[in-house]
């Protein structure tokens, strides 16, 4: 099972959160989605605000490129990245 899709000029995600980690990260593939380690606690949104900072920061995209498409409220989400660079893609396939 593929945890993100390409499409014309954007990429589906779907993404594991962990909140509370002592350290932002990626840790690789969990089954059908990518897990993502972040020091935010999930409270008020504060979690989905700075996975969306911590992953443009990561993948040096600007931060309105990542839209949160559903999951909002859960660990689970859907992430929509759009006008993703090359390699961003060929990251992903080596995850």
């Amino acid at each position: 099972m593929s945890y993100f899709e390409k499409k014309d000029g954007y990429i589906i995600l779907n993404v594991r959160v962990i909140p509370r980690a002592s350290k932002d990260a990626i840790q690789g593939r969990m089954g059908d989605a990518l897990k993502v380690r972040i020091q935010a606690p999930p409270v008020e949104g504060k979690a989905n605000a700075y996975l969306v900072k911590f992953l443009s920061k990561y993948w040096k995209i600007p931060r309105a490129s990542i839209k949160i498409l559903s999951g909002e409220t859960g660990r689970n989400k859907r992430l929509r990245i759009s006008n993703p660079p090359d390699g961003l893609i060929q990251e992903l396939l080596s995850i």
